[in-house]
């Protein structure tokens, strides 16, 4: 491409990423509020260890029940209002959410004043910014796909995914500096709200920047608007190739001849269990128990408030340092790789942290199997399930299959979330295994996501995305053997 068109596509690719920028924002900021959250909202309940740990942990991932519900209308909203308009829903839902769950009693009642009956709307709040995280989840991805040149859509379709983590690293920074701000008390009065209300500022940046890009090309040719999608495509790759690529993108849009049933197992069921798989095990390998309750984690293993405030900001730049491996090797070594290479290095990683726990070890060996655990998961299946979930789905069923492959992954991140507070905060598993055996299993889905990826991912790097739907043209489970003969060739 020429450096003019490069511009342009990197260009649209940061407006993108900033959808993955708030994803990373919201889904982290929370972690500096638990406490907080629990103090003013739930302690006062004086509720059972069991109930108390369940709304606990609720409250904490109930807006990924909105992310459910996001990624489930995305592909509706993709093709209704386009890639960008579905973007701008999504920043509108950030906005409004990050005051009303920073001040759920406006409006209610007097601000800080109302206790555990605030905590309804604080979740209603929650859940609407979950909507907006779920549909920027599809959509800043897609987007990316649909207007990157196929020998560097792996690299730019990873930058959302290095959004995403500097997004977290950024509000880990955000919640350390507000935290340092004032006492114990103070926090839980003033400085989780101005956590939370934070995420304004990005929010209202990502509505103003989206304003001034275009929608994919392959969303302009869905709609039967060709001329404008060759204008786009012509100011991306010329003239020339933007014609060809037309043409390619409107024969994609047609079901192959053999296909029976339903459009959405037109080529098969493998592509759509694929999908659904990789979605899962990106989150059953325990990433987002980590991230959400990093502070936590490192208390458990004894380390102040502060202390452990800074071991998650160290855990935060790792996850930035290894994407950016990701995102320098993803378009050489190939996706299938990084994700075997990864799950591999999770797996110790979290088993060897489960008898740190078990142990009840202080001090920098479980710093570094979190931040090995980490490194793994950033250098390959943080980044990588994104790329393979914008690329790997046939144009014709592409947005009805990326949302349910997403929508299954908010669900196993929904279960992760939940079900981790309420391992950890059961007594009898703690005299057991000292808050240890989540990392256990965590570790073993690791080797299974792995194992997983070497039978029946395919490689499809360096493809164009109408090449990636010959991959499953034999289509079901029975093309396994074929999609990895041609992945290894």
């Amino acid at each position: 491409m020429k450096q003019s068109n490069t511009a342009l596509v990197i260009g649209l690719t940061f407006v993108a990423t900033l959808g993955g920028l708030l994803f990373g924002y919201d889904t982290a900021v929370i972690s500096g509020a638990v406490s907080s959250i629990d103090a003013n909202f739930i302690d006062p309940q004086n509720m059972s260890e069991t109930a108390r740990s369940s709304l606990s942990g609720w409250t904490v991932s109930s807006a990924l029940f909105g992310c459910i519900i996001g990624a489930i209308v995305a592909g509706w909203v993709s093709k209704a209002i386009g890639r960008k308009g579905g973007m701008l829903v999504a920043g509108a839902l950030f906005l409004i959410s990050a005051f009303g769950s920073a001040y759920p009693e406006f409006g209610l009642g007097p601000i800080g004043a109302m206790g555990p009956k605030a905590l309804t709307p604080f979740i209603l709040y929650r859940i609407l910014c979950g909507v907006g995280v779920g549909i920027a989840s599809m959509l800043s991805p897609l987007y990316i796909a649909e207007i990157a040149p196929s020998q560097i859509r792996g690299r730019l379709v990873s930058f959302n995914q290095l959004s995403i983590v500097g997004g977290i690293l950024l509000v880990y920074f955000v919640n350390w500096a507000i935290a340092s701000q004032g006492d114990e008390v103070w926090i839980r009065t003033t400085g989780w709200r101005l956590m939370l209300v934070s995420e304004a500022v990005p929010a209202a940046l990502f509505l103003a920047l989206l304003t001034l890009v275009p929608d994919t090309p392959r969303w302009y040719v869905m709609k039967g608007r060709s001329d404008k999608a060759q204008t786009v495509l012509a100011r991306l790759v010329g003239d020339a190739e933007a014609r060809t690529t037309i043409r390619e993108i409107e024969r994609s849009l047609v079901l192959p001849q053999h296909s029976t049933g339903t459009s959405l197992f037109a080529f098969g069921s493998l592509v759509i269990i694929a999908g659904i798989m990789l979605s899962v095990f990106q989150q059953f390998v325990g990433i987002n128990a980590v991230l959400y309750y990093a502070p936590l984690m490192f208390k458990n293993l004894g380390a102040s408030t502060d202390s452990a405030l800074l071991q998650t900001v160290i855990v935060g730049l790792a996850n930035v340092v290894f994407t950016v491996v990701a995102i320098l090797t993803v378009d050489r070594l190939g996706r299938k790789p990084l994700l075997i290479i990864g799950g591999a290095v999770m797996g110790v990683a979290m088993i060897t942290l489960g008898f740190q726990f078990q142990a009840n070890a202080v001090g920098t060996g479980p710093l570094i199997s979190a931040v090995a655990y980490i490194a793994g998961f950033a250098l390959s299946w943080g980044p990588v399930t994104w790329v393979l979930l914008s690329e790997m789905f046939p144009n014709s069923i592409k947005n009805k299959a990326m949302a349910i492959a997403v929508a299954a992954q908010w669900i196993a991140n929904l279960l992760v979330s939940w079900t981790f507070k309420i391992l950890i905060g059961n007594s009898a598993l703690n005299a057991m295994f000292n808050h240890g055996l989540p990392y256990w299993i965590y570790g073993v889905m690791s080797f299974l996501a792995a194992a997983f990826v070497y039978f029946y991912v395919p490689e499809t790097k360096r493809r164009t995305l109408e090449e990636i739907q010959n991959l499953w043209i034999r289509g079901g489970m029975h093309a396994a053997p074929v999609l990895k003969q041609r992945a290894a060739g």
